[in-house]
C-alpha cells in the first residue's frame, strides 16, 4: 500500500490560520455585517431617486433631506391611516369574541371530524394559554424591540453612506489597484441595477397583495377594508412572517361578519399566498434580478433556514449578487467555454482600462472614481440587453 505524504509549509499553515480567524470574525460579526449590507441596499435602492433630484438642479443634501423627508412621510401618513383602524378593528373583535368563538363552535360541531376541535375551543382560557406561553411572548416582544432598533440603525448607516458616497468611494477606490478601477466601477453599478430590481420586485407585490386583499373584502363585505388591505400589503414585505401579519387581521375581521365569510377569505387568502410564493415571487423577481425561478425558491429557503426573516430578505439581492460577481470577474467554471460575448466583453473592458488609465494620470482617487464610474455609465448605456446580445 503506497503512503500519502502530506507536508504543509509554514506560509501554508499561517494562511489556514488566517483564513480560520476571518471566518470566525465574520461569524461574530454577522449582525454588524448584516445591518451594513441592509444599509448599502437601501442606499443604493434610493441613490436613483437622489442622482434624478441632482439632475434637476438639486444640491446633494437637499436631494437626500427630500428623499428621507418623503419616506418618513409616506410612513407616517401610512401609519396614521391604518394604526386606528386597525386598533379599532382590534376593539371590536375582542368585544365580540363571544360571539365569534359561539359562530366557530357551532360550525366545528356540525362535522364529526371536527367536533373534538368545537370541545377544545369550548373548553379554551385565555388565562392559561397566556400564562403557558409567557415566556415566548416575551422572548418574540424582545426580538421585535431587536429587529426594530437594527432597521432605524440600518436606514440611519444608509443616510450616512450616501452623505460621504464621494469620501467613501475614493477610500474605495485608493485601496484597489488603478489597473482595475474601471471594472469595481461597473460592479457598483451592476449592483445600483441588481438593488433597483430587487426594489421593483418587493413593491410590484405588495400592490398585488393590496390590491387583491382591498377587493376580496370589499366583495365579502368586511368593513375597513382599505386600512386592512393597507397593512396587509407592507406587511408583505416580511418573508416567513408576512403571511401571518397579512391573513390574521383579516381573517379576523372577516370572521366578525360571519364564519362562512370567514372561512371564504381564509382559503382565498392562503390560496393566493401559495400561488404569490410558488409563481409570482419566481417570475417577478427571476426577471427583475435575471435569476432562474429555481435559483429563487432556492435562494429564499435558504436565506431563511440560515437567518431567518432578514436571511430572507437579502437572500434574493445577494445572490444576483453572486452570480453577477462570476460574470463580471470573468471566473471560468468547469466545463463552461467562453462565449463570444464574453470575449467581446473582455475587449471592451481593457479599452475602457486603458482609455481611465489616460484620463487619470496623477488625478487623486476620489476624482478618478469620478471618472471611472462615468466611463462604466457610457458603457452600459452603449451595450445592448441583455436579451439582444
Amino acid at each position: 500500500m503506497r503512503r500519502l505524504k502530506v507536508e504543509l509549509s509554514l506560509t501554508s499553515m499561517v494562511a489556514m490560520v488566517l483564513v480560520l480567524a476571518a471566518v470566525w470574525l465574520m461569524i461574530k460579526l454577522l449582525p454588524a455585517l448584516l445591518l451594513l449590507v441592509a444599509a448599502l441596499f437601501l442606499a443604493g435602492a434610493l441613490s436613483p431617486v437622489v442622482e434624478w433630484l441632482e439632475g434637476r438642479g438639486l444640491r446633494r443634501h437637499v436631494a437626500i433631506g427630500l428623499v428621507f423627508g418623503g419616506l418618513l412621510l409616506v410612513a407616517a401618513a401610512g401609519l396614521a391611516t391604518t394604526l386606528p383602524e386597525f386598533f379599532d378593528q382590534a376593539r371590536g373583535l375582542i368585544d365580540q369574541e363571544p360571539a365569534i368563538r359561539k359562530k366557530l363552535i357551532d360550525f366545528l360541531s356540525a362535522y364529526p371530524m371536527t367536533a373534538s376541535l368545537a370541545d377544545e375551543l369550548h373548553n379554551l382560557r385565555y388565562e392559561e394559554l397566556l400564562r403557558g406561553s409567557g415566556k415566548n411572548l416575551f422572548a418574540l416582544s424582545l426580538r421585535i424591540v431587536e429587529i426594530s432598533v437594527y432597521a432605524i440603525a440600518a436606514i440611519f448607516l444608509a443616510l450616512y453612506v450616501m452623505l460621504d458616497r464621494d469620501r467613501l468611494r475614493g477610500a474605495l477606490f485608493a485601496i484597489v489597484p488603478r489597473e482595475r478601477h474601471v471594472r469595481l466601477a461597473h460592479i457598483l453599478l451592476k449592483l445600483q441595477t441588481i438593488v433597483g430590481g430587487y426594489i421593483r420586485g418587493q413593491i410590484a407585490t405588495c400592490i398585488l397583495m393590496g390590491v387583491f386583499m382591498f377587493v376580496l373584502l370589499r366583495l365579502c363585505g368586511v368593513p375597513n377594508a382599505l386600512a386592512l388591505s393597507v397593512f396587509g400589503a407592507l406587511a408583505d414585505l416580511l418573508p416567513l412572517v408576512g403571511i401571518f401579519l397579512t391573513m390574521g387581521p383579516a381573517v379576523l375581521a372577516a370572521l366578525a361578519v360571519s364564519t362562512t365569510i370567514g372561512i371564504v377569505v381564509f382559503v382565498l387568502m392562503l390560496i393566493y399566498e401559495e400561488v404569490e410564493s410558488r409563481v409570482l415571487i419566481p417570475l417577478v423577481y427571476g426577471r427583475a434580478l435575471r435569476l432562474p425561478s429555481s435559483v429563487v425558491l432556492f435562494a429564499l429557503f435558504a436565506g431563511a433556514t440560515l437567518y431567518g426573516v432578514v436571511g430572507a430578505l437579502l437572500a434574493l439581492p445577494v445572490a444576483a449578487t453572486v452570480l453577477m460577481l462570476v460574470d463580471e470577474l470573468q471566473v471560468e467554471l468547469p466545463g463552461e467555454a467562453k462565449a463570444p460575448e464574453d470575449l467581446r466583453a473582455e475587449r471592451e473592458t481593457e479599452q475602457a482600462e486603458r482609455e481611465y488609465q489616460r484620463r487619470t494620470t496623477s488625478m487623486p482617487a476620489k476624482q478618478a472614481a469620478g471618472v471611472a464610474v462615468r466611463i462604466s455609465e457610457q458603457r452600459e448605456e452603449s451595450s445592448p440587453p441583455a436579451g439582444e446580445k
